[in-house]
């Protein structure tokens, strides 16, 4: 028995190596290992499947459960790991995003960028002086500057950005697409909807609202004197500009409102893991990025409690992974 284990030992062995020749690595396959079992079943029955899968040689699997494993590892490679970093001569010399921390279209920008591993720096703009973007005559954020070029709405942003990164001539934007398209029709959904719930909760009351400013003013490069200015004048005034959007979207109840947003986008999914399937598209980075800013101040907290987006939310986590944010 012992010899049919070094045996089937070293047979995996040749096949792992043989998979490493053809651009994977080690830890690569145990972490396709590790998602085929997170995102394949239950969390009930995802610890005994990772077991089985982490155990090859035991008596329930065999030299040929094995090597099955392992052809299943490499097979699995595109569909399990959904990141899928460009080819490196088509990524920008340099991307700069002006940006406020909690902006919901800059963190939507941002999402696109860590999930495609695109490395950009950050400059924090200051929401009262705006003395950043001054050289601007585009007063709003975010702006992203590649390599020289100005890139105004996220939307369009991404759009762009993702044409230059993947080859292609620039084409319509989302704006322009047919609604028939799922993808394009939940973009559509998060600028048009989703965005609109968000500051009537953050704002929603003094100590959201200064709970919010904090994060701000904490992840921003400000002075001690404009993250007092900045901490209590913003949240001051995003409360009440909070009241006037909730008035002019007829939203009643914020937190029903969010809530309601949030098991929306999970009907969509309709039982998959993402809306691309097995790896996010651009909506599920789109509604994974307006909801980041928010998800663990007590909104955040409030919704994955109170609705069915929690998991899917992990997953975007999982799959987002690290920022890909630079030192400016």
């Amino acid at each position: 028995m012992r010899r049919a284990s070094t045996l089937a030992s070293s047979v995996l062995s040749r096949t792992l190596t043989s998979t490493l020749h053809d651009g994977g690595a080690l830890s690569t396959i145990k972490h396709r290992f590790l998602l085929a079992s997170l995102y394949s079943t239950t969390s009930n029955t995802g610890n005994s499947h990772s077991r089985r899968i982490f155990n090859p040689f035991s008596s329930s699997l065999g030299v040929a459960g094995a090597l099955v494993s392992a052809a299943a590892a490499a097979s699995l490679s595109q569909d399990v790991l959904a990141k899928e970093p460009p080819r490196a001569e088509l990524v920008p010399k340099e991307v700069v995003l002006y940006q406020y921390e909690a902006c919901p279209f800059c963190n939507k920008v941002k999402a696109y960028l860590d999930y495609y591993d695109i490395p950009y720096k950050v400059v924090e703009v200051n929401p009262i002086s705006k003395k950043e973007i001054k050289w601007s005559d585009y007063k709003k954020v975010p702006i992203l500057m590649v390599d020289g070029e100005q890139l105004v709405d996220s939307s369009a942003i991404i759009d762009k950005l993702g044409n230059k990164i993947h080859g292609k001539e620039i084409v319509e934007s989302a704006s322009d697409k047919d609604d028939d398209d799922e993808e394009i029709k939940w973009r559509r959904w998060v600028d048009n909807h989703l965005v609109h719930v968000l500051s009537p909760n953050i704002y929603r009351n003094t100590s959201e609202a200064l709970e919010s400013f904090d994060y701000i003013t904490s992840n921003g490069n400000f002075s001690f004197a404009e993250k007092i200015t900045v901490k209590y004048a913003g949240a001051a005034a995003m409360y009440f500009v909070s009241k006037k959007l909730k008035k002019k979207y007829n939203i009643t109840d914020e937190r029903a409102a969010l809530y309601e947003a949030a098991e929306t986008w999970v009907d969509a999914l309709n039982g998959r893991e993402f809306l691309g399937g097995s790896k996010p598209n651009l909506a599920d980075l789109a509604v994974f990025g307006v909801l980041r800013p928010i998800r663990y101040l007590r909104s955040g907290r409030d919704m994955v409690e109170q609705t069915r987006i929690g998991d899917w939310y992990t997953r975007m986590e999982n799959s987002v992974g690290g920022s890909a944010r630079i030192k400016a």
